[in-house]
């Protein structure tokens, strides 16, 4: 298993390009950095993209979503309460960033639990409403990638439109109950582990 982080120099936002090495398949999460960027890993690593995976629906981890699906007709894939975000630009944001407006449709929207394979890899998908009422985090083995849900440290904001404190606190507590040794991948800034996290993380206590 591949994981390559690619990070947005605008917002500080974390794409990752998570690849099979037996198949040569990757999906890209959350594809808020700069296209370039991603293909140019993508054709590094003499990757195909078979998914655009996102946590949730904000524009700076969408940015690219778009122009990525016309350049690679990879499937995109969001949890079904995600949907009203992503058909939305003033409720994703993408009407105050320099991305521009974006508005598109899933075509696969998954429930909490669901299950998908990328070559040999089994990804597993963790619903983690509180950021946004479709935000969900993505469990591969041991690795977890946690969007603006868990960061190192803190958390994701609650007061855009569709957060809910109550919600993310609910959501925590199910990340808690995790294997400690679980590396978690956010949506900005380092990587930690959910047993760190626990430790250290007021927002985890």
């Amino acid at each position: 298993m591949i994981i390559e982080t690619i990070e947005d120099r605008f917002m500080g936002e974390n794409t990752y390009l998570l690849g099979d090495e037996k198949s040569n398949k990757c999906a890209i999460i959350d594809p808020g950095a700069s296209l370039i960027d991603i293909l140019s890993a993508v054709r590094n690593r003499k990757f195909t993209v078979e998914y655009i995976i996102l946590t949730h629906g904000h524009a700076d981890h969408i940015a690219n979503v778009n122009k990525l699906k016309a350049e690679t007709n990879a499937k995109i894939v969001a949890h079904e309460n995600e949907e009203e975000l992503l058909i939305d630009r003033k409720k994703n944001l993408s009407v105050r960033f320099p991305c521009g407006p974006q508005e598109f449709d899933a075509d696969v929207y998954v429930k909490d639990k669901d299950r998908l394979e990328l070559g040999e890899l089994r990804l597993t998908f963790i619903h983690t409403p509180g950021h946004t009422p479709g935000g969900m985090c993505i469990k591969v083995g041991d690795h977890m990638f946690t969007g603006d849900t868990l960061f190192a440290g803190s958390i994701g904001r609650t007061d855009f439109y569709g957060g809910d404190f109550k919600q993310m606190t609910k959501s925590l507590n199910k990340l808690k109950n995790y294997n400690g040794n679980t590396i978690i991948y956010p949506g900005h800034g380092p990587s930690s582990t959910i047993e760190i996290e626990k430790l250290t993380n007021p927002y985890m206590g």
